[in-house]
């Protein structure tokens, strides 16, 4: 016999408030936008923060317009900084909390994910992820 951990994973949807802080649990968080919704929001919205989470070289072989590239492994330190930093190194002003409309991608899905996480963990509300991620958006958009 033999003993083993468990870690416990908890997926909230639609969620109203940040993430609650329990020990020793992962959070995933995610509030999914889908292609059309992206799309919609791309032609319309002058709220939209959309952040690509991908590395340099993924982001150097094409991007979603508009999109402000802030590396997955820099997203909690990026998104904890003062405004005025904020802007200084990424060139945009950094989102208020409650940002109705913050969206993050990746690649393939997962990426965003966890950087939407992050975002919750640090008080974002309304963060959400573009769960098809770029590779959906070059096969729609033909790139």
């Amino acid at each position: 016999m033999y003993l083993f951990s468990m870690v416990n994973v908890i997926r909230f949807r639609k969620m109203e408030s940040p993430v609650p802080q329990c020990a020793g649990a992962v959070y995933d968080v995610t509030k999914d936008i889908s292609y059309e919704d992206l799309k919609a929001l791309l032609g319309k919205s002058q709220n939209l923060f959309l952040v690509d989470v991908r590395t340099k070289e993924e982001v150097d072989k094409g991007h979603i317009p508009g999109s402000v590239h802030i590396p997955l492994d820099t997203v909690a330190a990026a998104f904890a900084m003062v405004p005025e930093e904020f802007k200084a190194k990424y060139g945009v002003t950094k989102p208020p909390l409650d940002a109705p409309e913050l969206v993050f991608h990746c690649q393939l899905g997962r990426r965003g994910a966890v950087a939407t996480g992050k975002a919750y963990e640090l008080g974002y509300v309304n963060a959400r992820n573009y769960a098809g991620a770029y590779k959906e958006w070059s096969a729609k958009e033909g790139k």
